[in-house]
């Protein structure tokens, strides 16, 4: 059964009483050139463990499981389930689970695996917030290989003088590719916009939660305004005299009057290594 036919795809809805949900963001691939590209982009072994998210009808799902130890599957919609509880009846290493992938401990689905990949057509609503889980976890992946907005993949790989508060939070964990870019014709029903293949790699180690939290705290204050000055934003945000931000600025080579989209991930890492200040708390008046 070839899964990126639309007359399939139709086909094994109607005959579940299912649709494409806009709700789950549901865009069904049906461009076998994409679908090569995804899974050659994982560079996968038989060894690996995959964790796949939004599996769908298991278009991708089924390609995978051919090349890989173990396939778990997150699907929230039930009527998915039923569907790929048909399709990948020949695989036995596949473990559909239905859940919502952001409302789960990582631990119930990786079962304590320390190495896996995570290889996915994401629904795009949850691109930002499912990237952030995975690597913001105690036990990140190997690295991702993700279909996403091209827009979103281009935001996320962007550098200075175009940074933004998602890239930063991106790159400050892994370092990210842009694989392919994937016409949003090469989905059903057909996307609003194109999609792109997406590689995170390097995924580092969670740092201290200390300095993850005073990072994340300094780089959003500089992003609170990005058309505004660095030295304002840093001033109002973190609660501190603009002169002494004015100081920690030049001291790391970087001048006031800059916007946080032209610093990289090494200024912001850099700035919070001699960040020596208590940040103060708002004070409430009672």
């Amino acid at each position: 059964m070839d899964l990126t036919l639309k007359k399939v795809v139709k086909y094994l809805l109607k005959k579940y009483g299912a649709y494409p949900s806009k709700r789950f963001g549901q865009n069904f691939l049906i461009d076998k050139s994409a679908l090569k590209k995804i899974v050659e982009s994982a560079n996968l072994h038989l060894k690996d463990i995959v964790l796949e998210i939004g599996p769908g009808i298991g278009t991708l799902t089924k390609e995978i499981a051919k090349k890989v130890k173990r396939v778990i599957a997150i699907e929230k919609d039930k009527k998915m389930i039923e569907i790929l509880k048909e399709t990948l009846n020949d695989f036995k290493n596949v473990k559909i689970i239905q859940e919502d992938i952001l409302k789960i401990d990582p631990k119930y689905y990786i079962l304590n695996t320390k190495h896996y990949k995570i290889v996915a057509n994401l629904p795009y609503y949850i691109v930002s917030p499912v990237i952030r889980k995975f690597l913001e976890s105690k036990n990140p992946p190997e690295f991702m290989i993700l279909m996403v907005q091209k827009e979103v993949a281009q935001r996320i790989c962007s550098k200075p003088p175009k940074m933004s508060l998602l890239a930063v939070s991106v790159q400050f964990h892994a370092k990210p590719k842009i694989i392919s870019f994937v016409l949003k014709k090469s989905f059903w029903p057909q996307p609003k916009v194109d999609g792109a293949i997406i590689e995170l790699s390097k995924i580092r180690s969670q740092k201290s939660k200390i300095f993850t939290d005073l990072f994340f705290k300094i780089v959003k204050a500089g992003f609170s305004q990005p058309r505004k000055q660095l030295a304002n934003n840093l001033s109002k945000g973190l609660e501190l005299d603009k002169e002494r931000i004015k100081k920690w600025l030049l001291k790391n080579k970087i001048k006031p009057t800059q916007r946080a989209e032209t610093l990289s991930v090494q200024d912001w890492i850099k700035l919070t290594k001699n960040f020596k200040w208590k940040i103060q708390r708002q004070k409430k008046e009672t």
